[in-house]
This record gives C-alpha cells, sequence and structure tokens, in this order.
C-alpha cells in the first residue's frame, strides 16, 4: 500500500516539473499538495500505529526463568544484527525489588487491564515499561487477571509441579482460521450470537488486517545465552503443550465439548491471608483498594 502511494506521488511530481508553468493551475497545485500532504500523514500513521505490527514479529514472546530468578522478554526485530545477538530482548529480575502493578486502561469506553512490569532509576522515575500476559476487559475480569498473576507468582516460587493446565495454549503459527476466532473472542468472550453477527463486517476487517501483519513478520529469535538456557529436556514431565493437549482456539473449543480438557481448573493458594472469596478480592483492586495482606 505505501508502495502504491509512493508510485503515484513520483507520478504527479514527475508532471508538475515536466509541465510549462503557464499549464499548471492553481486547482492542480492545490491537487498536488493534499495528495503529498495525505501521503505524509499516511506514513506518519503507518509508522506510528503499525512499526510494532507490519514487518516486525509474529508475536513478542515472554520467558520466565526461575532457577536465575529473571524474566526474558523480546520486545522488538532486530533487522541487521549477528545470528547469535537475536532480536531486542529485556532482562528484568524477580525479586523483592522488581515493580509489577494492574495497569488499569480505557478501550472501548469500558476498562481494560493488565498486568505491566516498570523499573525506574534512583530517582524514582520511570525508565522502561512493558506488559505481561493479555489485556483482560470490564471490572468482572479481575478475578481472572490476579489468577494468571498468581499463575506466574506459584511457578517461579514453587515450580510447576503443583500447577493445573492453563485455559488455553495459543498457536504458535496461526492459520486463518485462528486469526478469525482471536478477532472474534477480542470482542467478547461471552458475547452472544446476534452480537457477534452484527459485529461480523468488524470481525472480518480485523481479521484480514491481522493476517496481514502476520504474512508480513517473521518468528521472534532469543539471544544464543537465553536460548542456551531454556533447552527443554527430553524427559521432562511438564513440558507443555504435549500429548493430547489441545493447542488453538478451535481444538480447545472442541476439547472442552467433549469433556477432555479441564475448563479453568483452579488451585487454592497456601497462606493466603486476604479475602477468600475471588469476586470479593478482585473487586477491591478495581476500586483502587489494595487487599490487606496482613
Amino acid at each position: 500500500m505505501a508502495g502504491l502511494f509512493s508510485g503515484a506521488l513520483i507520478l504527479f511530481l514527475c508532471r508538475v516539473l515536466m509541465s510549462p508553468p503557464a499549464v499548471i493551475g492553481i486547482g492542480a497545485v492545490t491537487f498536488y499538495l493534499i495528495v503529498i500532504a495525505s501521503v505524509i500523514y499516511f506514513v506518519h500513521m503507518v509508522f506510528k500505529y503499525g512499526r510494532d505490527e507490519f514487518f516486525s514479529l509474529t508475536r513478542r514472546p515472554i520467558r520466565f526463568n526461575r532457577k536465575e530468578r529473571k524474566i526474558h522478554a523480546i520486545r522488538r526485530r532486530r533487522f541487521f544484527c549477528k545470528p547469535s545477538q537475536g532480536d531486542a530482548t529485556w532482562e528484568i529480575p524477580w525479586n523483592e525489588h522488581a515493580i509489577f502493578c494492574i495497569h488499569r486502561g480505557v478501550a472501548h469506553c469500558r476498562h481494560v487491564y493488565h498486568i505491566r512490569y516498570y523499573e525506574v532509576d534512583d530517582h524514582g522515575n520511570v525508565t522502561r515499561a512493558f506488559a505481561i500476559g493479555k489485556k483482560w476487559a470490564e471490572d468482572e475480569s479481575l478475578e481472572d487477571l490476579l489468577s494468571q498473576w498468581n499463575y506466574w507468582c506459584w511457578y517461579m516460587n514453587h515450580g510447576p509441579a503443583e500447577l493445573p493446565k492453563p485455559l488455553l495454549f495459543f498457536k504458535e503459527k496461526e492459520n486463518s482460521l485462528e486469526s478469525f476466532l482471536f478477532c472474534m473472542y477480542g470482542f467478547g468472550m461471552r458475547a452472544s450470537a446476534d452480537y457477534r453477527i452484527s459485529m461480523m463486517p468488524f470481525i472480518l476487517l480485523m481479521t484480514g488486517l491481522r493476517l496481514m501483519a502476520l504474512w508480513t513478520c517473521r518468528e521472534p529469535i532469543w539471544p544464543e545465552a537465553v536460548a542456551q538456557i531454556s533447552i527443554i529436556e527430553p524427559d521432562d514431565p511438564f513440558d507443555q503443550p504435549s500429548g493430547d493437549t489441545p493447542v488453538g482456539w478451535a481444538e480447545t473449543a472442541l476439547a472442552l465439548e467433549r469433556n477432555e480438557y479441564p475448563n479453568g481448573d483452579k488451585r487454592e493458594m497456601k497462606n493466603w491471608n486476604g479475602k477468600k472469596d475471588p469476586v470479593a478480592n478482585a473487586r477491591l483492586w478495581a476500586q483502587d483498594i489494595p487487599p490487606r495482606l496482613h
């Protein structure tokens, strides 16, 4: 698309430069200026909102390194780098000094939440930040967000032995069906059939844009140092997804209908001092009242 606009702009400029001054009227000059301004605006918008979507990475993975108490996160594609350098990767500590918060924003006139890591300097100024995990919409989803956070904490502090299987394993290589389901569920996990039908033009538009973005992107590349410490042993009993574990929206939905995959399997947190009711506990966070732990 940008190439077409650039080609049209070059043709217009050539015509203007090759035309005698008397032939070029005020209307033509105005038209050419509008076209040039439109192209500049289009390129600006593409760079501002699409630089991390098109010609970027198909996903930005995060790895929890329990042995070294660190989190590794790929943040941006490197176009020119050494084979061992990989993509731009952040390394953050998992300790009592790390700052993780529930970030609340607004999208489509409703609250959305996600877990965000903040790194601050000696003066308390935020130097960089990034989100971990998915976004959760509406205050009612805070219970699931807190469950997700507790899941990570339990893994980093105690290991994977007692953790239930997650609700869903995304496919690392999406096909058209997975992209469609991803966009459809993005309009509401519990939306009615009538609502989804009414929103189908927008769902199909988002699916098309998502497929275009995926086609222009490549798989992420971990730095060699991170890849070496992330090698999974062949006999690792906690290597997932494997065996009959479904992967992706379609396979998981069918497995749930056949009762072949746990639906919302959860565990209780040991030595929990907050409110026992998970819904009541989540409402405290929605009201900006962190629960008392002591």
